[in-house]
């Protein structure tokens, strides 16, 4: 392998936010994030809940290095602002800080893990201001791991921080919760994830088309990593530039007139012809699955239409959805 080909870091990993500045679609956290740091009124304890992809686990990672950030100087306090430089910043982006520990509960569920955890935390941080402790997909702990760290949660020493990460929040104990700052994190709206995905783009110099980018916005479902790693994959496969057919390809979706084509069948009540046609859009590579969501958009918006026909004249958030639909799945044709 060459050198290059050693070297090389995917875009989910590249890109992964460094600031507070670098997130996006979490507005009302870091809002609330600066503002709790700007008062002096940092919790104990955090907890980041949301779907994969969102930032969780980078959010923590940033909130460690803001806690422990000394400034180019070496001379700064906890901010908001990491300079990303001094020596904590550097071991914390690079997942090798002795004081900053971070810990997969999907795969060390165990009371025994979380004793560790108990009996460290009386120890001060060897170097940096504060020992964190980060508990990604905590929700996975056992029962007896949670009790088990119930005292610590409520009463941590000055010097302790815990930051817990999870998709699942409604698998966490009330009673951990009730002892942390919960931040739910958003769905990445289409319209920022377009244009983050446009910025990566373009700094890889690689071309790709505003319904290329559409289309992958669409697949990642609000994950900005689904995105990236996506949008990495339709660079190479589109080896020069990346159009809207080569994604669709890669990403195994149906054509969308096919897809309303097929509506029209099924709504005439053409059987045969109906599956005659997801049979054909099967042999061209389209997912079965892909296929029903796009008929189920299509049936969402057209209900939409017809109940509420002012909304006709209003552009749906997601740009790959119809922006008007008449009496027809026809009428929706270009716009899709």
């Amino acid at each position: 392998m060459t050198e290059t080909g050693q070297n090389y870091q995917v875009l989910a990993r590249k890109y992964r936010p460094e600031t507070f500045a670098d997130l996006v679609g979490q507005d009302a956290m870091v809002r609330t994030l600066k503002n709790a740091f700007a008062a002096d009124r940092i919790a104990q304890a955090f907890i980041m809940t949301g779907i994969r992809g969102t930032g969780k686990t980078t959010t923590a990672r940033i909130i460690a290095k803001g806690l422990n950030c000394i400034g180019a100087d070496g001379k700064g306090g906890p901010t908001t602002e990491p300079c990303g430089v001094c020596e904590h910043c550097v071991a914390i982006s690079e997942g090798r800080h002795v004081d900053v520990m971070e810990m997969d509960a999907a795969s060390r569920t165990g009371v025994g893990d979380i004793r560790e955890i108990i009996e460290s935390v009386h120890y001060r941080a060897a170097s940096a201001r504060y020992k964190i402790y980060i508990i990604d997909e905590v929700h996975m702990l056992s029962t007896s791991a949670f009790n088990a760290l119930l005292k610590t949660l409520e009463e941590p020493p000055p010097h302790v921080k815990f930051i817990f990460a999870t998709t699942e929040i409604r698998k966490v104990p009330v009673t951990v919760l009730s002892r942390c700052q919960r931040f739910d994190l958003r769905r990445i709206e289409p319209e920022v994830m377009i244009a983050l995905l446009s910025k990566i783009a373009t700094r890889e110099g690689a071309e790709i088309t505003e319904e290329a980018l559409a289309l992958i916005t669409r697949a990642a479902e609000g994950s900005a990593r689904d995105a990236t790693s996506l949008l990495d994959q339709a660079i190479s496969h589109g080896a020069g530039e990346t159009t809207a057919p080569q994604v669709r390809a890669m990403l195994g979706l149906a054509d969308r007139g096919r897809v309303l084509d097929l509506f029209d069948m099924v709504l005439r009540g053409a059987a045969a012809e109906a599956l005659t046609e997801l049979q054909a859009q099967y042999a061209d590579g389209a997912d079965p699955l892909a296929v029903l969501r796009d008929l189920a958009e299509i049936t969402h918006w057209i209900s939409i239409i017809k109940i509420t026909p002012r909304r006709s004249r209003t552009r749906p958030s997601d740009p790959t959805r119809p922006v008007a639909v008449r009496n027809s799945p026809s009428a929706c044709r270009c716009a899709l």
